[in-house]
């Protein structure tokens, strides 16, 4: 498949009548430690698109965090980014809304930039990074400075992007408190991080990430450390600032009920890997791949039978200086076929309707993956190179009936 740029890519992307406003190929970002690497990222693809929200969701430590900071080249050392593409399309005309006011039309072909090949502290990517691109970071009291306040920090970031006095851009903060709901937003644009409640801060946070109005707004964890009422607010706030700005978000979380509540398309990222991507009932109501079967379970539910045990993900995620060969989750999935699981790792590929996945439970993902079986009798795999894979067999009846059963529960 050709890329926005006209150069060719590794991905399969699933059809789209849409141009992405951000299209990630085969990002790596890896960290170079003293006492290993650490491959943080390790080939994660996906699509944003205007005015929709792309849910990222994956356990702690699958590389949800880093590939934003990847995005807005904010890698710290000794991190640095070592393949991949982050493609941009441009803003090259305006359109007028019906409400009169002036809107943005976004195309994408000739003019995308990727964002790999900027210098990462250079004008352009500084143009971009709170420009194009708005980061609301995950914790908000050690995100701003502790020694300048917060009107401070949002008329710097206003000045930064937009030809403004000092007064004009202490207005535009004190408008921007206002519009994500602080109140007596006058008096609080001088006070300091430390004064704020939680709630406040994070709308602070909000609004500084809005203050060169970006076309893309990514939320990292932006409920964390909430109480549940505070969390439906900024989620609500969010949703509004969606619907009036017509800005893309991309949302970091752990948590499913805000995917469920918040997202239109869904990534499931395992150990630095995309293993499942699709629309958000897809990936709720006929879940692909083990791993994201497995997140579902362990939602608890209402209707569960009292005194029972919430289901788990056996295991942990392992060791980043000890990552396994072959597909990252097989240490852990209940489908884990030895000597294919362990030795090859699957490609992600389309398996449905809108849905991609990376495991070999589906023919087309053997496929993509060089990975075929010999004389169509599903007893023994073989590379495309022609290399035998001992020992490879599809799932048990008994597998592929849990597997069955753990869809229908959905």
């Amino acid at each position: 498949m050709k890329g926005l740029l006209g150069t060719s890519t590794s991905d399969s992307r699933l059809p789209t009548s849409d141009s992405p406003l951000l299209a990630v190929r085969d990002l790596r970002t890896y960290f170079f430690q003293d006492d290993g690497l650490v491959k943080a990222v390790d080939g994660a693809s996906f699509d944003v698109f205007a005015g929709r929200t792309l849910g990222i969701v994956g356990e702690s430590g699958c590389g949800k965090s880093v590939t934003a900071r990847s995005i807005l080249r904010i890698v710290d050392r000794p991190g640095r980014i070592v393949g991949g593409q982050i493609l941009l399309q441009q803003e090259d005309e305006t359109a007028r809304r019906q409400d009169g006011k002036t809107a943005r039309r976004r195309q994408v072909g000739e003019g995308a930039v990727d964002l790999v090949k900027l210098k990462a502290d250079g004008a352009e990517m500084r143009a971009i990074n709170g420009g194009e691109i708005g980061l609301i970071f995950q914790e908000p009291m050690t995100s701003f400075s502790p020694v300048h306040t917060v009107g401070n920090q949002i008329v710097e970031a206003i000045r930064l992007h937009r030809t403004m006095s000092p007064k004009a851009a202490r207005l535009r903060a004190i408008e921007l408190l206002r519009l994500v709901g602080v109140p007596r937003a006058e008096g609080r644009v001088d006070e300091y991080a430390h004064q704020l409640s939680g709630g406040l801060r994070q709308r602070a946070m909000i609004a500084m990430a809005l203050a060169a109005d970006p076309r893309l707004l990514i939320a990292d964890e932006p409920t964390t450390a909430l109480d549940v009422t505070t969390q439906s607010q900024i989620l609500n706030l969010l949703l509004d600032l969606q619907e009036r700005n017509g800005m893309a978000i991309m949302l970091i979380t752990h948590d499913l009920g805000v995917i469920a509540e918040m997202a239109d398309d869904v990534v499931v990222m395992y150990l630095g890997r995309v293993v499942e991507e699709g629309p958000v009932d897809d990936i709720f109501h006929a879940p692909k791949h083990p791993y994201t079967r497995a997140l579902l379970r362990s939602i608890p539910s209402v209707d569960s039978p009292p005194r029972r045990k919430l289901p788990t993900i056996s295991g942990s995620i392992p060791h980043p200086y000890n990552r396994p060969s072959g597909c990252p989750f097989h240490t852990r999935c209940p489908d884990f076929m030895p000597g294919l699981c362990n030795v090859v790792e699957p490609a992600l590929a389309p398996v449905g309707a809108g849905q991609m996945a990376a495991c070999f439970l589906y023919p087309e993902v053997r496929a993509a993956s060089g990975v075929e079986s010999e004389a169509g009798d599903g007893k023994t795999a073989r590379r495309q190179d022609g290399k035998g894979i001992v020992g490879a067999t599809p799932a048990s009846p008994a597998v592929a009936t849990s597997t069955s059963r753990a869809q229908d529960s959905f």
